[in-house]
């Protein structure tokens, strides 16, 4: 494909899923085009690629009604300033990747300025707020997609998007390729033998602070395991350290930063909030529960708006419960400990979780995403 000379990409990603993902992409458009001029919005992967990050993921993550609500003058500074920093870039595109509070505002005004807006990763419209497809008709000029149901969910709109399966299979696929072995793994974080059970609490301060108490809790009648928490790199360790140090059921808790599909590769089972882990989880082979609890008011909101049987990406892609989901009033110390007894070696429900993921990775498909998107991408802004 001929290089477009001079080509500048704006790219928005406002989460640490996004982040991942996004990091993968631009390194599949350096592949394709070398002198792309990148400006973004995103994290620690995005900043590896050597692209220029405007404001860090940690400044934009505001999780629930509420939290949103008690952070909007953040929220409508940031948008407000978005649009001016787009203004003097002046892109060829903007990528909008995910987040879509946030990112569906900022592509009403980028389309009505005449800029190209590419979404990669679509809204979960189909779980709730189906009227956003109407907007994204209007303001997206293409769409990606990276779950199988969402191209057949947009064609009853009558809007054409693009399915390029879910760059997770990259990412993993690329970390297998190098993958230190658990004994390595162990060795090098001074850990001992006893079997870990993973605990990823998720990413955003408000939701580790709910959930992180309340997994450590249940753990306490497993004295022959160790605990790993997968740290977020926007918290640092003292605030984890605080809230390890009020739990005083179990000492044997350590937390790792940047390690993340090590530690799940070596471990036996998984506690996991509901997001993109589920999925990373899944597709390591790792037996998980996913836990979910908000605050009263957001979640009561949710649950008259959300339209979907279950909130893991998992059990959504397999259209049936795979692995428990812990929601709210059930997301408790003795429901993630009887659930965890069940996908340890030798509980009940192991071999079947096991045997689904691998109807899950052919439902998902082959690999391939971030290149697709890459070429496909660069396609549509020559158009």
């Amino acid at each position: 494909m001929p290089q477009i000379e001079n080509m500048k990409l704006y790219i928005i990603a406002g989460e640490a899923s996004g982040d991942l993902h996004a990091s993968n992409l631009i390194k599949s458009l350096k592949k394709e085009n070398q002198e792309i001029e990148f400006r973004c919005w995103g994290g620690d992967k995005m900043k590896d690629e050597g692209v220029f990050i405007v404001k860090h993921i940690k400044e934009l993550a505001f999780m629930g009604f509420i939290e949103v609500i008690s952070n909007i003058r953040t929220i409508l500074k940031n948008i407000r300033f978005c649009k001016e920093d787009i203004e003097e870039f002046k892109p060829d595109a903007l990528i909008l990747v995910d987040y879509p509070g946030f990112n569906l505002r900022i592509a009403e005004w980028a389309k009505n300025k005449g800029i190209k807006v590419i979404y990669y990763i679509s809204p979960q419209v189909w779980a709730w707020k189906q009227s956003r497809v109407h907007k994204i008709k209007r303001f997206v000029d293409k769409m990606f997609v990276i779950l199988p149901f969402e191209k057949e969910f947009y064609e009853r709109f009558d809007f054409q998007v693009e399915y390029v399966g879910h760059p997770l299979l990259d990412a993993i696929e690329l970390y297998q390729q190098s993958a230190r072995s658990s004994d390595e793994f162990r060795q090098m974080n001074s850990l001992d033998s006893l079997p870990i059970i993973a605990v990823l609490p998720g990413s955003r301060k408000q939701e580790v602070s709910v959930k992180l108490p309340i997994m450590l809790k249940a753990l306490a009648d497993f004295p022959a395991y160790q605990f790993i928490i997968a740290g977020a790199p926007s918290l640092d360790a003292t605030f984890y350290m605080e809230i390890i140090g009020n739990i005083e059921a179990n000492q044997n808790v350590r937390i790792l930063y940047n390690q993340t599909y090590d530690l799940l590769s070596a471990s036996e089972a998984a506690i996991v909030t509901s997001g993109t882990a589920t999925l990373e989880t899944a597709l390591l082979e790792i037996p998980e529960v996913v836990c979910y609890k908000g605050s009263a008011i957001s979640y009561h909101i949710a649950k008259r708006l959300i339209k979907i049987d279950y909130i893991s990406l998992v059990n959504l892609i397999m259209g049936k419960e795979v692995v428990k989901e812990l929601i709210q009033q059930d997301c408790n110390p003795d429901a993630i400990r009887k659930e965890l007894q069940q996908i340890i070696i030798g509980g009940k429900k192991r071999a079947s979780i096991l045997e689904n993921y691998k109807e899950l990775k052919k439902i998902v498909g082959g690999g391939g995403a971030s290149e697709k998107v890459a070429q496909s991408l660069l396609k549509t802004i020559r158009s």
